[in-house]
């Protein structure tokens, strides 16, 4: 049995609107259906600055350590844990557990359960060293997988695949990806363009531009911050003008996503993940009617959809681009992202 300690460093937030404080917290035990985790790496998500700040409708606990994209070894579990052992690879991700009886859970749709607990929101997350989670929801991890390099599949990676398996998007067919150069947009991309589709990323700057055509596989790009007309724009990038199949909105503003209903081609669908606070959709009723749009949100993966986005990025085919920063560096990451000034994902080594 590995020794476990006392006590361990983590990121807590004592009030809302933050700042976080980096400091020493007791070690928890876990109850009989769960497992403690000793986190080596968490992935740093938007989510994360939203629970900071308070930002949805739905509270958070307080004190608070956030952080939902951790992945880390089993060392410690529950007598009634029987399908996962001490020192098993795994990754703590935002459904830290749900009730697995109700009509939601029997249909494979745990993420809509009235009682799932939320990891880094409603529980505490991955900001720490040692995390305790649901078995049942833990991600299975393969020991050949890089614990730093997967940590944000565990999020990111799970609700883009989940967004492109809603859009019902075939291969072959087209994506626009709106935000296509954040954490969320960069693994979209690559989802898709593993899934048979082709993608034209949206979003603004040289640097973001060169990433997604270069590196991330989209055909096209649409600067919305240059373009004197984004809707005209994607729907010239598009074969026959009409516009992409389906649109997958990741941007962290309001505007994009009253803007892709007039630009996805007739029966398209309008998939919104990201969360701008306080943003409403809006689309016009006479265009969306005769052009039988669909649009529909799509949240978190399931523990199918986890396991199947996990075997795509233990395939090679998902690349996360990432920079490690030490925890005790976190409120830098939240500053970045407040400033608008973050490009990909950054993943903190909770030993540092």
């Amino acid at each position: 049995m590995p020794e476990i300690p006392k006590k361990q460093k983590a990121q807590v937030i004592e009030k809302t609107g933050g700042p976080v404080e980096y400091k020493e917290i007791d070690v928890q035990q876990p109850g009989p259906d769960e497992v403690l985790v000793n986190i080596k790496y968490s992935g740093v998500c938007h989510t994360d600055l939203h629970a900071v700040n308070g930002d949805w409708p739905l509270p958070t606990k307080l004190p608070l350590v956030g952080g939902h994209e951790g992945a880390g070894i089993v060392v410690a579990k529950g007598d009634l844990v029987e399908d996962i052992e001490i020192g098993d690879h795994a990754g703590v991700k935002w459904i830290n557990g749900s009730c697995l009886a109700c009509s939601f859970c029997q249909q494979s749709d745990e993420p809509l359960c009235a009682k799932a607990l939320l990891s880094g929101y409603t529980v505490d997350g991955t900001f720490q060293e040692y995390c305790i989670a649901k078995a049942a929801h833990v991600a299975r991890l393969h020991k050949d997988i890089p614990l730093d390099a997967v940590a944000p599949v565990l999020c990111a990676g799970i609700t883009v695949y989940k967004g492109l398996k809603e859009s019902g998007a075939r291969p072959g067919q087209t994506v626009a990806i709106v935000g296509a150069g954040g954490g969320l947009g960069s693994l979209a991309q690559q989802y898709a363009k593993a899934m048979g589709l082709r993608t034209i990323a949206i979003d603004t700057g040289e640097e973001k531009k060169k990433m997604c055509l270069e590196q991330l596989g989209s055909y096209a790009f649409v600067d919305f911050g240059t373009s004197k007309n984004v809707v005209k724009e994607v729907q010239e990038a598009t074969e026959d003008g009409l516009g992409p199949h389906a649109v997958i909105l990741v941007a962290v503003n309001e505007k994009p996503f009253q803007q892709a209903a007039e630009y996805v081609r007739p029966r398209g669908t309008v998939i919104c993940i990201g969360l701008p606070a306080g943003a409403y959709l809006k689309a016009p009723v006479f265009e969306s009617v005769i052009k039988m749009v669909k649009i529909k949100g799509s949240y978190v993966g399931n523990r199918k959809d986890t396991a199947e986005a996990l075997d795509f990025y233990r395939r090679g085919v998902i690349k996360a681009p990432f920079k490690t920063i030490g925890l005790s560096e976190l409120q830098k990451v939240y500053d970045m992202m407040h400033e608008g000034k973050i490009a990909g994902r950054y993943v903190v080594d909770t030993s540092k």
